[in-house]
């Protein structure tokens, strides 16, 4: 299920997920840059791995991803997921975004014993609604205390290659924004932890990733390339497999989107999923 926080925090907070595993099989998912970062809850003493031998802490925060990372699902459990503004854990917290680039990092070493009362609360939730209520609390805290009347003009440009479905130049931007190359670059860099080409290239590749999952049966594979701005089929395939390490048709009918840049590997032996967005 996707909520979306209150008004006063969208500038920090895209959404949450709640998902939810069934059945006791262990599953291989895969994690993929979307632009954002994100912040976990395992909930009901999950266990989750990376790189088959890192076991991941019951919360952490995730920054921006330069590559795809493949996770292990031990245990049946229940994961809360808050997925911040491309800009958002800057302008939440002024960590530079760069630093946390391919990190994770267990969310106390940031936010103190604060979160472990969150975690708590999310814990003897009874409903998502609960949840949700418990989590605005939370970043209220911080958002309340974040004043600076200059964090709004990335968040424009940020808006702007969005609306553009990434398909614009780093001139363009510049020439958009009315900054310097070079300061875009650091702004970039300090407040996305990615460079501006880097960002709308992520945005295209979401803007055909829609466009593939909604796609009707007549509609060919190269249409589309098209309309999100890929040259042809081979230069579309080069940048899917670059970013999530599988093809368009493997993507299709070998998993199950669990997130916009979180799936699930179908199993051999059981074509169904156990791990499902409610929406």
């Amino acid at each position: 299920m996707q909520l979306f926080p209150p008004e006063i925090l969208s500038p920090y907070i895209k959404h949450y997920l709640f998902l939810e595993s069934g059945g006791d099989q262990h599953k291989k998912l895969r994690l993929f840059s979307d632009g954002n970062t994100g912040m976990v809850f395992l909930l009901n003493e999950g266990h989750l791995s990376i790189n088959k031998s890192q076991q991941l802490p019951a919360s952490f925060l995730y920054g921006q991803i330069s590559h795809f990372q493949d996770l292990a699902l031990l245990t049946q459990t229940s994961f809360v997921i808050i997925v911040f503004q491309p800009d958002g854990l800057y302008k939440l917290l002024g960590i530079a975004a760069h630093t946390l680039k391919d990190q994770i990092i267990v969310t106390q070493d940031v936010f103190g014993q604060s979160v472990i009362r969150l975690y708590d609360s999310l814990m003897h939730a009874k409903s998502s609604t609960e949840k949700v209520h418990a989590l605005n609390a939370f970043f209220y805290a911080y958002a309340v205390r974040q004043k600076s009347p200059n964090q709004g003009s990335l968040s424009a440009i940020l808006q702007h290659i969005t609306a553009q479905k990434g398909m614009v130049t780093v001139r363009q931007i510049v020439q958009y924004s009315g900054y310097t190359e070079r300061h875009m670059e650091r702004i970039f860099a300090e407040q996305v932890g990615m460079s501006p080409k880097k960002f709308g290239n992520i945005v295209q590749f979401h803007s055909f990733l829609k466009l593939l999952r909604n796609k009707a049966a007549e509609t060919n594979l190269t249409t589309i390339s098209h309309e999100s701005g890929y040259f042809d089929q081979s230069h579309l395939i080069r940048a899917f497999k670059k970013y999530t390490g599988i093809t368009p048709s493997e993507y299709l009918n070998n998993t199950n989107r669990l997130a916009i840049n979180f799936m699930e590997f179908k199993s051999k032996s059981d074509r169904m999923s156990g791990l499902y967005n409610f929406s």
